[in-house]
């Protein structure tokens, strides 16, 4: 897996490539909490060229969630392949996370 951080219109987004798996679930989890220690609480992950997300994937999600949350912050997601929107679904978490169709609707919506 790879993941490159960019920022867009001042809005942090990560972008994810590959397969979130147990393994690379660490290294992704480690990136998000460094990001969001720097005090950003909000971001945009995009999904456009994951082709997997495993429960450990997930289960990193809900901890930046988690760790966002008091400060007002907030994990958008957008970019999902059918497969991987398809794990959202039947896990429930596409009722937690804002998912968005790509960047550029995700960054909008952190302005409203």
């Amino acid at each position: 897996m790879e993941i490159k951080v960019d920022k867009i219109d001042s809005n942090v987004v990560v972008s994810l490539s590959g397969r979130i798996d147990s393994t690379a679930a660490v290294e992704f989890e480690e990136k998000l909490i460094e990001i969001i220690d720097t005090g950003c609480h909000t971001m945009v992950v995009d999904f456009l060229r994951v082709q997997f997300i495993s429960s450990a994937g997930l289960r990193v999600l809900l901890l930046a969630a988690k760790k966002v949350k008091p400060y007002g912050g907030k994990i958008l997601l957008c970019d999902m392949s059918k497969d991987v929107r398809e794990v959202f679904d039947i896990s429930g978490f596409s009722s937690i996370f804002d998912i968005h169709e790509n960047v550029t609707t995700a960054t909008q919506s952190i302005k409203k």
